[in-house]
């Protein structure tokens, strides 16, 4: 080997060992707030109806956690960065789905149903476990009304700051069958299991457990920017507060998805058809 060739090998060594250093510090997960500033920045880009530099963003964005991630070695922050990378992409994958002349189950089913492989891709990539992601049937019979009644109220208080708009025509079996499936199985599981069992778990084994749930909350409702209105960033905030705490206190990826299920069973189902919500 000439003796060039060595020097090269050894220039890149050390530069590789120096990014690894410097983003594996346990000095300076501070490192972590880049990609999320970026991302609520994106997020703010398309509120203010800058949506070509919102979606602009989100690619370079997720371009280069990707890239970041392939050159530093395994550590804590490669493996945050391949979570913070799903935000991008589930924004991406909102805005290229087609536009229909009325919301549909189905937008939501071909949004949610496609990130369930990277989803899966970083699970398995990071030796995850169902344990680990809180996947589990633990208590399941006690955390069912309890979703409902929590659920319920967090969409009744959405109801009141976006339009209830119906998915389904009516109320009965099969309606009501069709939307919990689309809304608790994909929605609310895929949401939970990004936001919830992967990003807050992240964060919060860097910022500590409160200030690991206050990002992920907030990345959470930034990711509402899409209706349009403040308020409802700032009440999926709050509502982002109450699954994490929920989440936090029982490590149940059930319960959180359940809860967030009924949350829009209740605003696109319940509460635009029953007369009791309409008077």
């Amino acid at each position: 080997m000439s003796r060039k060739l060595k020097m090269e090998l050894r220039r890149r060594h050390i530069s590789k060992n120096s990014l690894y250093c410097y983003l594996t510090s346990k000095k300076d997960p501070q490192m972590l707030l880049i990609p999320v500033i970026s991302i609520i920045s994106a997020e703010m880009l398309i509120y203010s109806g800058h949506v070509q530099a919102g979606i602009i963003l989100h690619v370079i964005t997720m371009l280069s956690l990707s890239i970041i991630v392939m050159w530093i070695p395994e550590s804590h922050i490669s493996r945050s960065f391949q979570v913070l990378a799903l935000l991008p992409l589930l924004r991406l994958l909102n805005m290229s789905m087609p536009v229909y002349s009325e919301m549909t189950l189905y937008f939501f089913a071909f949004i949610y149903v496609p990130l369930l492989l990277p989803a899966y891709l970083v699970i398995r990539h990071q030796g995850m476990n169902l344990q680990s992601i809180g996947l589990t049937s633990r208590k399941l019979l006690i955390y069912i009304p309890l979703s409902f009644i929590v659920g319920g109220m967090i969409g009744w208080g959405e109801s009141m700051i976006i339009p209830a708009a119906n998915l389904v025509p009516d109320l009965s079996v099969a309606s009501l069958l069709k939307l919990s499936i689309v809304m608790i199985f994909i929605v609310g599981f895929v949401e939970e299991l990004i936001f919830r069992s992967l990003l807050q778990t992240r964060m919060e084994s860097s910022f500590g457990m409160l200030r690991g749930l206050l990002i992920a909350s907030l990345l959470f409702g930034v990711m509402h920017s899409g209706y349009g209105t403040f308020q409802e960033i700032m009440y999926a905030f709050c509502a982002g507060m109450v699954l994490g705490y929920m989440f936090q206190r029982t490590g149940s990826l059930p319960l959180v998805s359940l809860t967030h299920g009924f949350v829009n069973i209740f605003l696109f189902g319940f509460i635009p058809l029953l007369p009791y919500f309409k008077a």
